[in-house]
């Protein structure tokens, strides 16, 4: 099965930003919603972000609203992810999949997104 990749998660101050890019081809991830995970070291995989095939909805968990900004180019495969105003509490790995339900295509390696204070 296709892995998704991500990209451009690297080390940023507190109060800095990172995009981070999800390549996704394939039947799993060619319509619909993706999103964004993120795992945290020793804490489970949790959902931070999800936007619908034609970009009109998005969604967001509380403790990044206003901070990060789902999108996508769907000529591209690519979902993105523009994270302001980051915070030591952001830093995990990064992942995208399929949003709207249990997450259906595989996982790729993620992305490593360290903050530091």
């Amino acid at each position: 099965q296709v892995q998704p990749v991500e990209s451009g998660g690297g080390l940023a101050q507190a109060g800095g930003s990172l995009r981070l890019s999800c390549a996704a081809s394939g039947r799993t991830f060619s319509r619909g919603y993706m999103g964004w995970y993120r795992q945290a070291s020793g804490k489970e995989r949790e959902f931070v972000a999800a936007i619908s095939w034609g970009g009109e909805t998005t969604s967001y968990v509380d403790s990044v609203k206003g901070r990060f900004t789902i999108s996508r180019d769907n000529a591209k495969n690519t979902v993105y992810l523009q994270m302001n105003s980051l915070k030591p509490e952001d830093t995990a790995i990064y992942y995208c999949n399929t949003a709207l339900g249990t997450p259906r295509g595989s996982w790729g390696q993620g992305t490593q997104v360290t903050v530091s204070s």
